[in-house]
Order: C-alpha cells, then sequence, then structure tokens
C-alpha cells in the first residue's frame, strides 16, 4: 500500500520537494476555499495594491463551494470544482505566495509555468466524492464576500483531508502522463 504523505499549512518549498504526481496526502491544518467570483475579486485587489482578507502565503486554497451544513457537520457537500476556471487567476496568486490548489481537471500551461518559477503543487481531490470530502471539514466560517453565498471564502480547520498530487512543483502532470501512458504504441 502506498504511504500516505501529510501535509500541514502552511507550507514551504521544503514542505513540497518530495511530492512527485500520484502521491497521495493527506491535510490538516487551515485551508481557504474559493472559486471564480473570489479569485477575481483578489486578483483585483493585487492589482489595486490593496490587502488581501487572508495571507496566501504558503497556504492551500481549495476549489469549493460548499452546500449548507447539517446539523453536528461544519459543511454540507463539498466536492472539487472544476479547476480551469481559477486558471487565469492562479499565476499571480501563485506569484503572492500560494503553495497549493485542490481541485479536479487539468490546469493551463500558464499555471504549470507559475507553480513551477514560484514552488507551488496542484492537488486533485475526487470529483463525485463530495458528502466523503466534508467529513474531513470540521470547521468553516466566511471570511470574505459572504454575498457571494456558497462562493464565499472561507476558512476551513480539515484534518485528514484526502488529495493525490496531480501536478509537482517540478510541472510533472499527472493528467498529461496519465493519458500518455494509454496511447496507442505507446
Amino acid at each position: 500500500m502506498a504511504e500516505i504523505k501529510e501535509l500541514r499549512p502552511p507550507l514551504s518549498n521544503e514542505s513540497l520537494r518530495d511530492l512527485k504526481i500520484g502521491d497521495k496526502v493527506s491535510i490538516t491544518g487551515v485551508v481557504y476555499s474559493a472559486r471564480d467570483a473570489a479569485h477575481k475579486r483578489l486578483v483585483e485587489l493585487i492589482e489595486r495594491g490593496e490587502d488581501l482578507p487572508f495571507d496566501v502565503s504558503g497556504q492551500i486554497i481549495y476549489y469549493v463551494g460548499p452546500t449548507p451544513a447539517k446539523p453536528g457537520y461544519a459543511v454540507g457537500s463539498a466536492g472539487p470544482t472544476t479547476s480551469s476556471r481559477m486558471d487565469s487567476y492562479a499565476p499571480l496568486l501563485i506569484e503572492k505566495g500560494l503553495k497549493g490548489m485542490i481541485g479536479k481537471g487539468p490546469r493551463s500551461e500558464g499555471v504549470k509555468q507559475a507553480m513551477r518559477e514560484h514552488g507551488a503543487v496542484y492537488l486533485a481531490a475526487v470529483g463525485g466524492a463530495g458528502a466523503m470530502i466534508s467529513k474531513s471539514i470540521v470547521k468553516s466560517e466566511v471570511i470574505a464576500y459572504p454575498e457571494l453565498g456558497a462562493e464565499a471564502i472561507r476558512r476551513m480547520e480539515v484534518r485528514g483531508f484526502p488529495a493525490i498530487v496531480a501536478i509537482d512543483m517540478l510541472g510533472n502532470d499527472l493528467y498529461q502522463q496519465g493519458k500518455e501512458a494509454y496511447r496507442v504504441g505507446a
């Protein structure tokens, strides 16, 4: 059975250096939720030279808009959003110190280039497993843009959040290598 590597934000290049595509990780600590509407606002703040609602340095952003919580839970279903929707915003956040992103699906070359230059990883969460994933979120509070509803930025405390390294800090891409492994004649 493959070893599960522990990640505890805030992250550093040192904590990410040994992660390789396909590695299973378990995250414990604080992650932030943000989707495309929130990302647009974050980038606008950076471009105006204003402070962000949280310091992205060393942090992980989970691309999620959780459903309302049932009694006794921090959030409802919390499955990943398609990450390419954040691709036009992610490079600037990575440049500002963002070290991890969690979502589903492939990323653009611009995001991968920023990850290589500044040291960041992209983690895949399993789409369709939102109810299971939500059990690893033990606390959630809206910290910015409550008017966005499910897409507001949340500070979420997680324990044992499961993910897979989809793109490592060297730019190796599990989505790309996976396709190449199954090409006819490969």
